[in-house]
């Protein structure tokens, strides 16, 4: 299966709307592969939610790197703001862009709430299965968020539980994260950033998800010609 990366990044909250704008531009309006100015077929808007410190950024970066990491995870620092990475990946013979967005998890950010949640076509829900609060803040705070502020009803939704190569310390249990992914009608994955286990199925999985969500309603010519062809898609 073949990978191709790229990625940018904005962590500052006064250059937010401008690199959301960027990233989420025409969540419904695509160039197509006709496109000689685009080397995707689809772009979508995918979230990392969670409490500060369940490992978000670590599983992001896991995903973004083909080969094991040369770094200490342990040595990131802490997300400041927004920060979104861009992968260019190919699943099933479609080309896609994914834009994914990572901010603190701290409510100090929560004037970016809005503008981060607006037009998302997927959201991964975070949490520590050697922290149990961070999992009941699953239902507490984030779910109530992503109800309230995401403006697609129709986004697909991931549960997971992350640090799982710390079993010996579990405060969650994999039936409970299960159950509760069941409830919020979320598919359901345990990973590691560290050891990278589950990390690029749990994307691509996603990725093929909001994939097959997405409708063509109608296609047109722009400039009259076979160059540019925009698709509209429903969800």
């Amino acid at each position: 299966m073949a990978d191709s990366l790229s990625s940018s990044s904005c962590s500052s909250s006064s250059t937010f709307s401008s690199c959301e704008s960027h990233a989420s531009r025409g969540g419904k309006l695509i160039l197509s592969p006709n496109s000689s100015s685009s080397n995707y077929d689809y772009s979508f808007k995918i979230l990392l939610v969670g409490d500060s410190g369940v490992g978000k950024s670590s599983l992001l970066l896991s995903f973004l790197n083909s080969k094991p990491a040369q770094y200490s995870l342990q040595d990131l620092s802490p997300t400041i703001g927004v920060d979104f990475k861009i992968k260019l990946l190919t699943v099933s013979g479609k080309r896609m862009k994914l834009t994914i967005w990572d901010t603190a998890g701290q409510e100090r950010f929560g004037t970016l709430i809005s503008s981060y949640y607006r037009g998302a076509h997927g959201i991964i829900l975070v949490y520590d299965v050697t922290r149990r609060e961070t999992f009941t803040n699953l239902s507490k705070i984030w779910a109530k968020e992503i109800e309230l502020y995401s403006t697609n009803r129709e986004c697909i939704k991931i549960l997971v539980g992350n640090k799982v190569d710390r079993d010996s310390e579990r405060a969650v249990t994999k039936e409970e994260g299960v159950a509760l992914a069941e409830h919020h009608q979320c598919l359901f994955y345990e990973c590691s950033a560290k050891t990278r286990e589950n990390v690029q199925q749990c994307f691509k999985e996603l990725a093929l998800k909001v994939n097959s969500r997405g409708k063509v309603l109608f296609s047109f010519c722009v400039d009259g010609s076979a160059n540019i062809v925009v698709i509209f898609l429903i969800w």
